[in-house]
C-alpha cells in the first residue's frame, strides 16, 4: 500500500488548524499543525512532508520569508495562504518559489482539491503496467524529462525547478511556436481550480526565464506576444 500523504501545516489560528487538520484527516491526508517557523523547522527535523501549506501572516519570522527559506533548502511543494486583499503578497510568493496559493476565507473542497493537484504535478510518475515509460522533450540542447521531472542544461548541469516552474515549461515544449494566452497556460499548468490570477503565470514566466535564457532580459525561447500571451519559440523534439 501507498504511504498516506503527510502535509505540514504552518498557521498560527489553532482553530483554523485544527478544523484543516480533521477535514484532511477524513480524506486520508495526514496533517501536523505548528504555529510559528521555530516549530515548522522541529518538524522538518524529525520528519518528511509531501507538502507545506503556509500562512503568510504569522508571529515571528513572517510567511515570504519562510517561503524563500524553505525553498532554498528544500524541494517540498508549497502552497501560501493569503488574504483577498494581499495580490502582491500572492505575486511574492510565486516569485519566492511557491506552487500555488489559496485565498482566505477558503472553501475547504477547494483547499483539498489545491493540495491534491500539488501533489499530482509535483509527483514523479510510475510506471506504467510495470514498464518504465520513459519520455522526455529535447531542445537547444535542453533535455525536459517527464518521468523524472528533471531539467538538464545543454552542459550537463540539472537545473532545480519547482513543480509549477516544470509544468509550465512541460506545456510550453507541448505547445512550441504556438501562441498561448495567460487563460490557456493556466489550464495546462494548475488546472480549472486555479481562479483568474493571470499575473501568476507572468510570475512563472519570468522565474522560468531565468533559469533557461542565456539573458532573461531579452529571451531567445520564451517571448512575449503583446495583448496576447506568449510563444515557445524554438524547435522540440521528443525522445
Amino acid at each position: 500500500m501507498a504511504a498516506p500523504v503527510s502535509i505540514l501545516i504552518v498557521e498560527d489560528d489553532a482553530e483554523i488548524g485544527e478544523y484543516v487538520s480533521l477535514y484532511l484527516a477524513a480524506h486520508d491526508i495526514q496533517a501536523k499543525v505548528v504555529a510559528n517557523a521555530e516549530e515548522m523547522d522541529a518538524a522538518f527535523s524529525t520528519g518528511a512532508y509531501d507538502l507545506l501549506i503556509l500562512d503568510l501572516n504569522l508571529p515571528g519570522e513572517d510567511g515570504l520569508s519562510i517561503c524563500r527559506r524553505v525553498r532554498s533548502e528544500r524541494r517540498v511543494p508549497i502552497i501560501i495562504l493569503t488574504a483577498q486583499s494581499e495580490d502582491i503578497d500572492k505575486i511574492l510568493g510565486l516569485e519566492l518559489g511557491a506552487d500555488d496559493y489559496i485565498v482566505k476565507p477558503f472553501n475547504s473542497r477547494e483547499l483539498l482539491a489545491r493540495i491534491r493537484a500539488v501533489l499530482r504535478r509535483t509527483e514523479t510518475p510510475s510506471a506504467v503496467d510495470g514498464r518504465a515509460v520513459r519520455q522526455a522533450y529535447l531542445f537547444s540542447g535542453w533535455r525536459v524529462d517527464v518521468l523524472s521531472r528533471e531539467v538538464v542544461a545543454p552542459c550537463g548541469i540539472r537545473v532545480a525547478m519547482t513543480g509549477a516552474e516544470f509544468d509550465l515549461l512541460h506545456a510550453l515544449c507541448e505547445n512550441p511556436n504556438r501562441v498561448l494566452t495567460r487563460e490557456q497556460l493556466i489550464n495546462m499548468t494548475h488546472g480549472p481550480t486555479s481562479g483568474p490570477f493571470e499575473r501568476s503565470i507572468d510570475v512563472l514566466i519570468s522565474r522560468l526565464r531565468q533559469k533557461i535564457e542565456s539573458d532573461p532580459r531579452k529571451p531567445a525561447f520564451i517571448q512575449t506576444v503583446r495583448s496576447e500571451g506568449y510563444i515557445f519559440s524554438t524547435q522540440v523534439a521528443r525522445a
